[in-house]
């Protein structure tokens, strides 16, 4: 799987044209971080054949309109729609060696875990606030995001520099970031269920 996060000029004039910058490199390698730590899908899940050929997932998150927060939205964007692919059927031809893909025929992944990334911005060590927006990202003195599963597993802890945080704030973060995994993950199961449900 190969994330990649986009953040154009189109979502914020603080991104400018050209290669992606110093923000949206930090974030795709976040991401990729996090499919490999929480197991979100399993590589052997994507063989077609063993050592012949397999699937490559290119996961281009692409922000429309930035305001602050945007590793908890990929992080979102990313598991919902991994949980409404469908790949289809492919063999390989046991005479020409040569892959055929059977579009009638699909196959939903299978997501081992459900990761959540939950952000939280620290004001001078004591005061933290979840989910930061970018006018709020400007005047805070640290950042810190959270990863967990549905089985409350910690699978990344993201903190970019800044002022220190005490364990017991930590530890508080942590809590937080599990209770709002199921609320998420309850959110997106909800959504896709409506969207396969023929009206």
């Amino acid at each position: 799987m190969v994330p990649n996060v986009d953040l154009p000029p189109l979502c914020s004039s603080r991104f400018r044209p050209g290669p992606p910058g110093e923000q949206a490199q930090a974030a795709s390698q976040f991401i990729a971080d996090v499919i490999e730590s929480s197991e979100l899908i399993k590589t052997e899940d994507l063989c077609i054949e063993r050592g012949k050929l397999c699937w490559v997932l290119y996961c281009d998150l692409m922000c429309i309109d930035y305001d602050g927060n945007v590793l908890d939205a990929c992080i979102i964007a990313l598991l919902a729609a991994l949980k409404n692919t469908k790949l289809p059927d492919v063999t390989i031809n046991t005479e020409t060696c040569l892959p055929e893909v059977n579009l009638e025929k699909r196959q939903e992944l299978q997501i081992h875990r459900h990761p959540v990334a939950s952000s939280f911005g620290v004001f001078d060590k004591s005061i933290v606030i979840v989910d930061p927006t970018a006018e709020e990202e400007s005047l805070l003195t640290a950042q810190l995001t959270v990863v967990t599963d549905e089985e409350e597993r910690l699978c990344s802890v993201h903190k970019p520099g800044g002022s220190s945080l005490s364990g017991e704030k930590l530890q508080e973060c942590i809590n937080r970031a599990a209770v709002r995994q199921r609320e998420i993950q309850k959110l997106i199961d909800k959504v896709i269920k409506s969207v396969d449900t023929p009206q």
